[in-house]
């Protein structure tokens, strides 16, 4: 009838996912227990949650985007590109812009000429608030 094509037409332009997305975000916003404290939106959180909120709207995976907002406080306006680029020190052909970091980030990886290991050391505790000093805690 008459109510299943209008439920298909929603769907067929992504609208009736957005609905479904907006009311899970708002729901979980309205159950979200706040006696539980989430972890500070530090420096490394904020920007790694852009570059997977980066990920996940390139994948139209925006269901899981918008919750990602929601729960980790993230600011609804995205980080400039350019300036994300530049906090981790990454020079961007104009290529790649077309593309989410992470993808240059894990091609970089991936197609590194030397078969030498990356070494990492052990970066700040995310779950502690930034102290100032960029030391390890």
């Amino acid at each position: 009838g008459g109510i299943e094509t209008l439920r298909e037409a929603l769907e067929a332009r992504g609208v009736l996912g957005q609905l479904k997305a907006r009311i899970r975000s708002e729901v979980f916003r309205a159950l979200d227990d706040q006696s539980e404290e989430r972890p500070p939106l530090t420096h490394e959180n904020l920007l790694i949650n852009e570059l997977i909120r980066e990920y996940l709207e390139f994948n139209k995976y925006r269901y899981t985007a918008s919750v990602l907002i929601a729960e980790s406080g993230q600011p609804e306006v995205p980080l400039d590109r350019r300036f994300l680029a530049s906090e981790l020190n990454v020079v961007e052909e104009p290529s790649a812009a077309a593309v989410p970091l992470l993808y240059s980030l894990l091609s970089h990886f991936l197609s590194s000429a030397d078969s030498g290991k990356l070494f990492l050391r052990n970066p700040p505790n995310p779950q502690q608030a930034n102290k100032g000093d960029g030391e390890s805690l």
